[in-house]
């Protein structure tokens, strides 16, 4: 299917999704991967993972004029070998999602919302956040799980640090999940500075896309 969404925000950063129903042959054809780079891809034992990878170069190349090259660092941030452009990157089964912008540093998640996130409440959460959640609808607090596992994902992508608690140093408001809305969020520094957040989510085809910017 390719292509599926362009954002660009009032930040002037742009989010794109790209929804996987290609085949991988298809992917090949449409990514431009250099030879060194498909003989890494090649060597992945799934197939999901391997067509994962070819659609953010598939995505890449519907979004960017120029041919871009990308690369990632030591603890696998990603880059643009060839452009100064910041970026971040997500994938879950069938989507892949990315955000770029020129200045600002980025984070992005997504994830599906069929999954059981009930495990998302005993490592990730806080008490307050545990308390905030949904008791009465199971498939609402499900939601409401899967958007702030996407959001403190998010926040840990744009911070790039290593070892983050997300139960004690990311705290996303409360917050009722809606099909798009704004997320305020804390990131605590392990020296106690706090740096806080103004994320955004969407649902799109029952999967939570969550983007920070900044």
């Amino acid at each position: 299917m390719g292509l599926v969404l362009t954002k660009t925000l009032p930040s002037k950063a742009v989010v794109s999704v790209w929804h996987i129903t290609e085949t991988e042959q298809q992917l090949i054809s449409l990514s431009s991967v250099p030879t060194d780079e498909m003989e890494e891809i090649s060597l992945i034992r799934s197939e999901k993972l391997r067509k994962q990878k070819l659609a953010v170069r598939a995505l890449l190349n519907e979004v960017f004029e120029e041919k871009v090259y990308l690369s990632h660092h030591e603890n696998g941030a990603p880059y643009l070998e060839n452009c100064l452009t910041n970026i971040s990157i997500t994938h879950t089964d069938d989507y892949v999602a990315i955000i770029t912008h020129e200045e600002e540093d980025l984070g992005i998640d997504i994830e599906s919302i069929d999954r059981d996130f009930s495990a998302v409440e005993k490592k990730a959460l806080s008490e307050d956040e545990i308390d905030d959640l949904e008791d009465d609808d199971k498939e609402e607090k499900n939601t409401q799980l899967a958007i702030y596992w996407c959001a403190k994902e998010a926040i840990y992508k744009r911070m790039d640090i290593n070892r983050v608690d997300f139960a004690e140093q990311i705290e996303v408001e409360r917050f009722t999940p809606r099909g798009e809305g704004v997320l305020e969020a804390t990131f605590v520094h392990k020296d106690g500075h706090e740096d806080e957040f103004e994320l955004e989510y969407m649902i799109i085809d029952r999967h939570a896309l969550v983007w920070v910017v900044g």
